[in-house]
């Protein structure tokens, strides 16, 4: 498909001028990310549509049987190409690569495509660590990635406390305003280059977010799992968060850290597996052991300052995933789903929500395949997987997961 589609080349006299589109997916960790990027002179600018209209543009330029991320990010692309707002021949667009078996990895030509007979000027970039596409104008250095891992672990923490004290909150809005606030001063450590302080900056967070007035009750906790991009993006899920806060319940989200690790570890597991050991895998291998050290940091500050629940290790979510499922399963988020689950119900949140594009194959596998296995080891566990998908009402999701919370509730 690619060769069929003419690629436009960003170039430096593009990075000056042109805005780069993001799809929305993370909330807090995008908005550090453009932080980073625009440090570097990169003017980017996540997509916030969440209009009927995206989805009718996602379904009128892409096939009926592509996954439905595939479908929300090509309709919010095509929808702000059309909506005026933007310059047409001074913009570009920027999708994420992960280079493994899934779908996702081939958005990038399916957008190509979609924008080719009434947008051909407008470059697509490709966000991948593993060299796929390559552009002298737009490329990752190591410092670049260096600081987008730290971006990540900020952003991991400030979710993990916003949606622990969000719920809870005395004076409506504090949390937001709280994370607004250090949303810009973790932008400023990346600016002035002090973001690798991370014990001093972890205990401040940790100090301010502690200090919010909170009541004193128990609320059901709802951990979230499945796709990627249904699980964290608004537009996807149907603001899923907010939506479960506004039921009373705590929403217990894993770390895209988690993600990230599963991806490493995977790239080691495959030569082991196959007996086919190379120069990526020992840098792979490496880059592991360090992301590892940075979350096993993370987890400890949390537990030390004794006021929050931290994230799970990610070598125990390895070892959950022994129990039931094995780690060459790697299509998509692969055994990593299987691991949430179960590490969610063994430490106290027995509630799940498995988040789902009805197309995707492996995540009905992976996630609503394992939670028979789940339930029998937690007899407790209360699982629900939901479809999303252009066909699927958000009235319909909402009373299924309504039905849910009701047997939490009890």
């Amino acid at each position: 498909m690619s060769d069929r589609v003419k690629k436009t080349v960003f170039t430096e006299e593009m990075k000056k001028e042109y805005t780069i589109l993001v799809p929305d997916m993370l909330p807090i960790h995008f908005d550090l990310l453009l932080k980073i990027f625009a440090s570097y002179g990169y003017k980017m600018e996540v997509l916030h549509t969440a209009t009927q209209n995206v989805i009718d543009e996602g379904l009128k330029n892409t096939h009926n049987d592509t996954c439905y991320p595939a479908l929300l990010v090509i309709g919010q692309f095509m929808d702000a190409l059309k909506s005026g707002k933007y310059d047409v021949n001074k913009v570009a667009l920027l999708m994420s690569q992960t280079g493994g078996g899934c779908r996702a990895s081939n958005y990038i030509h399916l957008i190509r495509k979609a924008i080719a007979s009434q947008f051909p000027q407008v470059p697509v970039l490709s966000l991948n660590f593993r060299g796929m596409e390559k552009n002298s104008a737009f490329k990752l250095t190591v410092p670049m990635m260096l600081k987008f891992i730290y971006a990540v672990l900020y952003g991991d923490l400030l979710m993990l406390l916003y949606n622990q004290c969000k719920p809870y909150e005395v004076n409506e809005g504090q949390t937001d305003e709280l994370l607004k606030k250090w949303e810009t001063r973790v932008g400023k450590l990346f600016e002035l280059n002090k973001f690798q302080k991370t014990k001093k900056h972890y205990k401040a967070i940790l100090e301010d977010f502690a200090a919010l007035p909170r009541k004193d009750i128990k609320k059901p906790k709802v951990g979230i799992v499945g796709e990627i991009y249904v699980k964290y993006s608004p537009l996807a899920n149907n603001n899923l968060n907010e939506f479960l806060i506004s039921e009373g319940c705590e929403p217990n989200v894993p770390g895209l850290l988690d993600f990230v690790l599963y991806c490493a570890s995977d790239v080691v597991n495959d030569a082991i597996l196959y007996d086919k050991k190379t120069k990526g895998t020992i840098a792979y291998k490496i880059g592991y052991n360090i992301l590892y050290k940075f979350q096993r940091q993370q987890i400890e500050i949390i537990e030390e300052h004794g006021v929050f629940a931290p994230p799970h290790d990610f070598e125990h979510l390895r070892k959950c995933a022994d129990k039931y499922i094995h780690q060459g399963v790697k299509m998509g988020e692969g055994w990593l789903i299987t691991a949430e689950m179960a590490a969610l119900a063994e430490t106290g949140t027995e509630n799940i929500i498995c988040t789902q594009p009805f197309g995707c194959l492996p995540n009905h596998i992976v996630a609503k395949g394992m939670s028979r296995v789940i339930k029998q080891a937690y007899p407790e566990a209360n699982i629900v997987a939901i479809d999303y998908d252009p066909g699927a009402t958000k009235v319909n999701q909402e009373n299924r997961i309504k039905l849910m919370l009701a047997n939490a509730k009890k």
